[in-house]
């Protein structure tokens, strides 16, 4: 019985069902079902508790920073990210048809639409629990229908992925948007961003080599990888002029720029972070005839009525798309860049400020930022976010292009000066790509970074939803890029680079079902795995492939410049 001045809880407990859950029989029953079988309150609590004490384990990391106050914020921060994270997608959502929004389930930006952001946030599931990636990857796969009706309707063959993706798949980008600055309706190109396909490819291959999972291949990301690649090789066109092949007609990540200057149609031509991803895609999608068991293979481009004559179109793409360049080895972000105006950086931010937002700020003014050689975010440098010099040395020597190392810093400085950074995932990309060569630097963008949804730096845009691929970004910044984890060939490779104010970093990641257990220390680095009876694990560490047997430590020294030697 009630008592005056005494507080009185009250436990209600809610059930949610829809028509679309597996094994039930009508929602209102299953509800009224399961409420009844629900035990109390304490015992919710415990299990839930069970959970997220299991979730933290899996996605545990530490660091030790010179200053513990800078540390004791960093962690926090970070920790934040992966509840947010996980919040948006964990074991939960394995047996669901769901994908990862934008801005999470946190707030109504953009409707809820999936676009390319996926392609920050499964690096840090698929090194920690690769069946949320599986889940995710198999609702683009359930997708492809509609993605394949896409490409025809734009005449082209394979599977063309929506920019932005809803329900069943179809586009939903917007033809028009408004600038608040100036009150304007405005053309709206970027549903012109095909990289996405290129995006849904990487992801795929990026999951098979963290986990050799065949069966997935076999069955979802192998059809996938094919009519992406089948629509790489249709949307290429080859012109004689240059003996080489072209994409155009295309916007690059780097939104800022939709169309040439004066132009009334939209798209450019030969978006040099679009060409290379459609000849790496057009490479995994011919290695998947030695990937696949040889029935599979033969089922498949019967299936897909793929003729010999276009693998054999593929092979030629992977060996004459063309790629602009200009200054020597500055590689053009499209054709035609080079003959842009140079932007006045310094003018407009003693008059406005903030010039994260300058396509707002120029179209206010009557211009735009087409005729400028200023970005939005990392086009460019995109990649040398998602490859290593040793990859792209790879992509470009078969193209015929020349690429030395001094191609990586002479891109990143000159594309640092003209980016504006008027999208959260830029950051995260350019802290990436200066970790080799400015640590110092690298790690200042990092932490502006991580400050992207917890100070809402980009005013506004936080409470209508967190920034999912940011807050991953930043986490994986830590996961793969300061241990710097590469896998490739079937060796994981560790080349460790922590920033300058760290000094010791702590995670385990989960590899091809090894459990690893990964600390970096001053000029140590020691790996110790699980017990179990899996085949040893291919470590490559300073250019040497070691065989590391389950439930052994071992230790490797840094040289200086994260070079390494076996302790």
């Amino acid at each position: 019985s009630m008592q005056q001045n005494r507080p009185v809880t009250v436990e209600k407990t809610l059930a949610v069902y829809t028509s679309r859950d597996h094994a039930i029989y009508e929602p209102g029953l299953e509800a009224q079902r399961r409420t009844a079988e629900t035990p109390p309150y304490p015992e919710l609590y415990r299990t839930h508790r069970l959970v997220w004490d299991q979730l933290w384990r899996r996605f545990a990391l530490d660091l030790t920073h010179v200053d513990r106050d800078e540390e004791h914020r960093t962690l926090r921060i970070l920790r934040l990210h992966i509840f947010h994270l996980l919040q948006t997608t964990s074991m939960a959502n394995i047996d669901m048809d769901v994908g990862i929004p934008a801005r999470g389930l946190h707030g109504e930006a953009y409707r809820g639409h999936v676009f390319w952001d996926e392609l920050f946030v499964f690096p840090m599931f698929n090194l920690r629990v690769p069946e949320i990636t599986r889940a995710l990857l198999v609702y683009r796969y359930r997708r492809l229908d509609e993605a394949r009706r896409a490409a025809k309707a734009d005449g082209h063959l394979g599977a063309m992925y929506p920019w932005q993706s809803s329900s069943n798949g179809r586009e939903e980008s917007q033809s028009l948007h408004l600038n608040p600055n100036s009150g304007r309706w405005l053309q709206d190109n970027s549903h012109l961003q095909r990289h996405i396909n290129a995006a849904i490819a990487y992801n795929i291959w990026q999951y098979f080599q963290a986990t050799l999972d065949e069966e997935f291949m076999a069955y979802y990301g192998a059809e996938m990888l094919l009519e992406i690649a089948r629509f790489w090789g249709s949307i290429a066109v080859f012109e004689k002029a240059r003996d080489r092949y072209e994409i155009r007609g295309v916007m690059g990540p780097d939104e800022y720029h939709d169309a040439y200057p004066e132009s009334e149609r939209g798209g450019l031509n030969n978006n040099a972070y679009t060409n290379l991803m459609a000849v790496w895609t057009l490479r995994c999608a011919l290695e998947l005839s030695s990937i696949l068991p040889l029935q599979r293979w033969e089922e498949l481009t019967t299936q897909l009525d793929i003729q010999r004559s276009e693998l054999e179109r593929w092979q030629d793409i992977c060996r004459r798309m063309f790629v602009p360049f200009h200054d020597g080895n500055i590689i053009s972000q499209f054709e035609g860049y080079d003959a842009l105006e140079e932007f006045d950086w310094d003018g407009y931010r003693r008059r406005y400020g903030d010039v994260r937002r300058l396509d707002r700020i120029l179209e206010a003014e009557g211009d735009s930022p087409n005729r400028y050689k200023a970005s939005k975010q990392a086009d460019v440098l995109m990649l040398f976010y998602l490859f290593s010099s040793e990859q792209l040395h790879a992509l470009f020597s078969e193209l015929g292009y020349p690429f030395e190392y001094e191609t990586i810093p002479d891109n990143v400085d000159y594309y640092l000066k003209r980016t504006s950074h008027g999208s959260t995932l830029s950051q995260v990309v350019h802290s990436w790509v200066l970790a080799r060569g400015d640590r110092e630097q690298a790690w200042d963008v990092f932490c502006e970074a991580l400050q992207s949804d917890v100070e809402d730096a980009q005013g506004g845009t936080t409470e209508e939803g967190i920034h999912v691929g940011a807050m991953a970004g930043t986490v994986d910044l830590v996961q793969r890029c300061f241990t710097g984890i590469e896998m490739r060939d079937g060796v994981l490779w560790l080349n460790p680079c922590l920033p300058k104010p760290l000094n010791c970093l702590q995670l385990q990641i989960q590899y091809r079902g090894h459990q690893l257990k990964l600390e970096i220390v001053d000029n140590i680095i020691q790996v110790s795995t699980a017990p179990g009876d899996r085949a040893p694990l291919p470590l490559g560490v300073h250019g040497k492939v070691h065989l590391i047997s389950p439930g052994s430590l071992q230790d490797f020294r840094m040289a200086k410049g994260a070079d390494f030697r076996e302790a």
